[in-house]
C-alpha cells in the first residue's frame, strides 16, 4: 500500500475567564502572525492547519505546538482556549467574524450562521485524483458514524447536558449539505450535485459542500470532517491515523464501495451522536444492533493491514482501549458536569 500524506485542521474555542465565548479571534490570530492559524466563522473561534505530515509523531508534535501557541496568545488577550466542540456557557447567538465570506454567510443564513460556534476536526488525506476521492468517499460512508462516536466531545451546551455525546453534530446537521456524503457514481455525478446546490441557491459555492467526507475542490485530497474537535491531541492523532488507514484500504480495494440503505446510515449516525461509546450502534451493512465496542473493533479489523503498514497498530489499539477505559471527551465532560466540577479546567488547552 502507498502511505498517503495527511494534514489536520482543528477548530478551537476562545472563552472568557468564566467560560463565555470571547469574540477576540482576530487579535489572537494577529498576535501569532502564523498563516497556519486562521479565523473561523464566529469571532470566538480559531482554526489550526497542520503542515503536511508523513508520520503520526510528526502530526502529534505539530498539533501540540499550535495548541500551545494559541493558548498563550489567548491568555495574552485575557482569554482561555478550549478543546470542546460547542460553547459550554453563554448565549446561542455569536458575533460573526468580519471577513467578506463570513459576512455573506450571515446575510444569507441569518441565525444559522450566528449559532455556529461549533468546533470540528478535519483530516485531509492525499489521493491520486478526484476520481479516486469519489471512490474513497463511498468506502468511508460505512465507518463515519464510528469515527463520530469515538471522538464525540460536545455533550454540554450553554450550561446544560444535552443528552447527546455530540451536540455539535446535531447543530451542524442543520446546514443544507451536512451529514453523510451521498453514494457517488462518478466525478460527473458529484459535479451535477454541486451544480444543483448552486443553482438552487442553497449553497454559496462548492466550499459549502459540508458532507462528512468530501473531495477537495482544489487539491488531490479527501477530507474527513465528521468529528468533533477531540479533547486531546492524542485523540486527534488516533482519528487521523484511522482516517488515513481507511483511505489506504479503500484505495487498495479499487471498487466503488458498498451501497448502503440511507435510513440505516442515518440511524447509525443518530445513535453515534447521542450515545458515543456508551451504548449500542448499528452495523450499517445489515442494520443489526451492535455494541459500539464491536463497531469500533470491526473498524479496527477492517484497516488492520493498513495500520501495520503505517507501524501504527499498537498506537491505535492503545488509543481505542484508553477511550473505552477512561472515556472520550463526551464521557469525561458528562462525568465532570454530574459531579459539579470545573468543565473549563477539563477542556482548557494548556500552553
Amino acid at each position: 500500500m502507498n502511505q498517503p500524506k495527511i494534514g489536520v485542521e482543528e477548530e478551537l474555542l476562545l472563552v472568557s475567564a468564566t467560560g463565555e465565548p470571547l469574540p477576540r479571534n482576530k487579535k489572537v490570530v494577529d498576535e501569532l502572525g502564523d498563516q497556519d492559524i486562521t479565523l473561523e466563522l464566529t469571532r470566538a473561534q480559531v482554526e489550526t492547519n497542520s503542515p503536511v505530515c508523513t508520520t503520526a509523531g510528526e502530526l502529534h508534535q505539530a498539533l501540540s505546538d499550535m495548541r500551545s501557541a494559541l493558548a498563550v496568545a489567548a491568555a495574552d488577550e485575557g482569554g482561555r482556549l478550549l478543546a470542546t466542540a460547542v460553547p459550554l456557557y453563554g448565549q446561542p447567538s455569536q458575533l460573526v467574524t468580519k471577513k467578506p465570506r463570513y459576512q455573506e454567510m450571515e446575510a444569507r443564513y441569518g441565525q444559522l450562521a450566528r449559532e455556529q460556534a461549533v468546533c470540528g476536526c478535519h483530516v485531509h488525506v492525499d489521493v491520486p485524483d478526484k476520481h479516486a476521492a469519489i471512490r474513497v468517499s463511498n468506502h468511508l460512508r460505512r465507518w463515519l458514524p464510528a469515527l463520530l462516536a469515538l471522538t464525540a466531545n460536545s455533550p454540554i451546551y450553554l450550561g446544560q447536558d444535552t443528552g447527546f455525546a455530540s451536540w455539535r453534530w446535531i447543530m451542524w446537521s442543520r446546514w443544507p449539505s451536512a451529514g453523510a456524503p451521498p453514494y457517488l457514481e462518478s466525478v460527473e455525478h458529484y459535479e451535477a450535485l454541486v451544480a444543483m446546490y448552486l443553482a438552487a441557491g442553497s449553497l454559496m459555492d462548492e466550499q459549502m459542500v459540508y458532507w462528512d467526507a468530501r473531495p477537495s475542490s482544489h487539491l488531490p485530497t479527501i477530507e474527513v470532517r465528521v468529528s468533533d474537535v477531540p479533547l486531546t491531541v492524542d485523540e486527534t492523532v488516533l482519528l487521523a491515523t484511522l482516517a488515513r488507514a481507511l483511505v489506504m484500504t479503500a484505495l487498495d480495494d479499487g471498487g466503488l464501495g458498498p451501497e448502503l440503505e440511507p435510513q440505516i446510515l442515518s440511524a447509525a449516525y443518530w445513535l453515534a451522536a447521542r450515545d458515543g461509546l456508551t451504548a449500542d450502534g448499528l452495523d450499517v451493512l445489515t442494520g443489526e444492533k451492535q455494541p459500539m465496542r464491536q463497531v469500533i473493533e470491526d473498524l479496527r479489523a477492517h484497516v488492520e493491514p493498513a495500520l501495520r503498514e503505517l507501524h501504527a497498530l499498537t498506537m491505535v489499539d492503545d488509543g481505542i482501549e484508553r477511550a473505552f477505559r477512561e472515556g472520550n471527551g463526551a464521557m469525561k465532560q458528562q462525568k465532570v458536569f454530574r459531579e459539579g466540577d470545573d468543565l473549563i479546567a477539563l477542556t482548557e488547552v494548556k500552553p
